[in-house]
């Protein structure tokens, strides 16, 4: 037992190794595409990254981004997206902002505030992305299509959740897993179901 204890222990350790070796590479990726890094930013795996010509993704000091599988509890099934779709868009990730396997679309604004975690598997977009064309076809979204979304600090969004286009979610707020965010949801409060009913935060700040 103490065995099979000892080498999964360095089979971890291996892999720390590992995960530190590539997130060099991973940063002068995102640095080569045009994002603004701050300070000991983490990639643990390799994160995908689209930056519109003309358009800005920040991620701020201590921002983590999870995309490998084991990076988190409940896995990633897929690696962080991080997407601009026009020029002017942005993407602004602030100090100590946490995703994991999570896609965020910008073709205005999205701002995560800082201390902000983002479960696995959440999705934040600010457009619907297409707009009907003709009878039965589809286009891509109106130029007026696009809201931004702005998150506060130290919210917490719940795995599976759907942030979609114009919400504003409060400082400390949180998100239910598997929620459908379709209007703002308060400081301090809870955001659960789909669609969404905004509940009173069970212990509110002192």
């Amino acid at each position: 037992m103490e065995s099979k204890r000892r080498f999964w222990q360095v089979l971890g350790q291996l892999n720390a190794f590992r995960r530190g070796l590539l997130n060099p590479v991973w940063l002068a990726e995102a640095r080569l595409r045009g994002f603004e890094l701050g300070d000991r930013v983490i990639f643990n795996g390799r994160p995908c990254l689209q930056r519109h010509p003309g358009s800005r993704i920040v991620l701020g000091d201590g921002v983590w981004l999870n995309s490998s599988l084991r990076s988190n509890p409940l896995g990633c099934f897929q690696p962080v997206v991080l997407r601009t779709l026009r020029p002017g868009a942005e993407i602004i990730l602030e100090r100590g902002v946490g995703l994991s396997g999570s896609p965020v679309c910008a073709a205005l604004k999205v701002h995560i505030g800082e201390g902000t975690f983002v479960g696995a598997g959440a999705m934040i977009f600010d457009t619907d992305f297409h707009s009907p064309v003709g009878e039965w076809n589809w286009g891509l979204a109106a130029p007026d299509n696009p809201k931004p979304i702005i998150i506060g600090r130290g919210a917490l969004i719940g795995a599976r959740a759907i942030i979609l286009k114009g919400v504003t979610i409060g400082d400390r707020a949180v998100v239910g897993a598997g929620a459908v965010v379709t209007k703002d949801v308060p400081p301090h409060h809870l955001a659960v179901g789909n669609p969404a009913r905004i509940l009173p935060a069970k212990h509110p700040p002192r």
